[in-house]
């Protein structure tokens, strides 16, 4: 039997003009508590104004080398309902500490399908794609505009120190 907590896939907007981002990811019983442990982790800075959890079994993900290995396989033949997906990518490998961002959504009804719409679209520059993330829309845990004092004010009086602050004991 396993005792583990279900795995939650945190993204975090530092700013109303920025895309929400993967900071990391949390265990948690739940969704709610999912939010409370990533407002924990990844909201130290008082830079945060929204945050987002899903269950890491909710995404579906695949690098631009599988794609190439194996070309997107077909959908089910189970027609299942369309649904709005999230599109997540990865364009550098420059920032580590930021896996995909979040570039726009699609509808479809597998994500198999939302992928290769999202690829033939030409909206997302899928040549300079290293990793793709879809995520049904139904499956995210906001932050709601009204939860903003009581989780991400606090932040605003924490003193943040870098490292080198503290000096070698």
């Amino acid at each position: 039997m396993d005792t583990q907590w279900p795995r939650y896939e945190v993204f975090k907007q530092d700013s109303p003009h920025k895309a929400h981002e993967a900071v990391g990811s949390v265990h948690a019983p739940d969704a709610e508590m999912a939010l409370l442990q990533a407002r924990d982790v990844f909201v130290r800075r008082p830079s945060a104004v929204s945050l987002w959890v899903v269950p890491e079994t909710a995404v579906f993900a695949i690098t631009a080398e599988e794609i190439a290995a194996n070309p997107v396989p077909p959908p089910p033949t189970i027609a299942t309902h369309a649904q709005t997906y999230l599109v997540f990518t990865k364009t550098s490998q420059r920032r580590s500490m930021t896996f995909v961002r979040h570039v726009g959504e699609i509808v479809a009804a597998t994500p198999q399908i939302a992928l290769q719409l999202a690829m033939e679209s030409g909206r997302f520059n899928e040549d300079a794609v290293f990793v793709w993330w879809l995520v049904p829309e139904s499956a995210i845990t906001r932050s709601e505009p009204g939860d903003i004092d009581s989780l991400f004010t606090p932040a605003h009086d924490k003193t943040y120190r870098q490292q080198s602050y503290y000096g070698f004991v």
